[in-house]
């Protein structure tokens, strides 16, 4: 049975609202954390210009390619294996500017900190340049919680995985200049989520 994602159900027209003028003219994009592969369903097929290549870790790709197989999308590439750490599996992609789109959803707060810190360093390097740098989930601001429900969830994710949590967006903001992208815009989201966009 395919895998299901209730939230991804929820989010996903509000995410598109945002994501669609951002990535009208992007051609290639790379989706990080592609998780159930339901985004990577709706996105390709309401924008049908974009080559959309999922990834994620190598036990997640069977429900991925179950999503995949059955839209049977032209502009959707089957998942590469991708951890954040893993240089190899990030020189093994097509090539450094490849990407002039890159989207994550609800994948920073479940990584642990050094994670974080690759995946950002070495977006930096297969981004090309004015590429976007879009990313969706819960943030905090100059360390400080936007509300109760995520200051709860932090303590479930620190449960699971004490290297977790919530991120603050001065520091993602710190390590995206560090790899070369400029801040561009914060979009408020339901469920006290964000949407945060960088351009290289």
């Amino acid at each position: 049975m395919k895998p299901f994602s209730e939230s991804c159900v929820q989010n996903r027209e509000p995410i598109f609202n945002i994501i669609q003028p951002l990535f009208e003219n992007s051609k290639n994009l790379l989706e990080i954390g592609s998780g159930t592969g339901q985004h990577a369903v709706y996105f390709a097929k309401e924008m049908p210009h974009l080559s959309w290549q999922t990834s994620d870790l190598e036990e997640n790709h069977e429900g991925i390619n179950q999503w995949l197989n059955e839209a049977q999308l032209s502009n959707i590439k089957p998942p590469v294996s991708l951890a954040a750490c893993d240089q190899l599996a990030w020189t093994s992609l097509d090539g450094p500017g490849k990407y002039d789109a890159i989207f994550s959803a609800n994948a920073v707060h479940i990584m642990g900190k050094e994670d974080v810190q690759c995946l950002i360093k070495n977006i930096g390097t297969v981004i090309a340049q004015n590429g976007l740098f879009v990313l969706y989930g819960p943030f905090n601001y100059d360390g400080k919680f936007t509300s109760e429900s995520n200051a709860r969830f932090d303590i479930w994710l620190k449960d699971r995985n004490p290297e977790s949590g919530i991120r603050d967006f001065e520091w993602l903001d710190e390590l995206a200049n560090q790899a070369g992208m400029t801040f561009q815009q914060d979009y408020k989201m339901p469920a006290n989520n964000r949407i945060l966009v960088w351009r290289k």
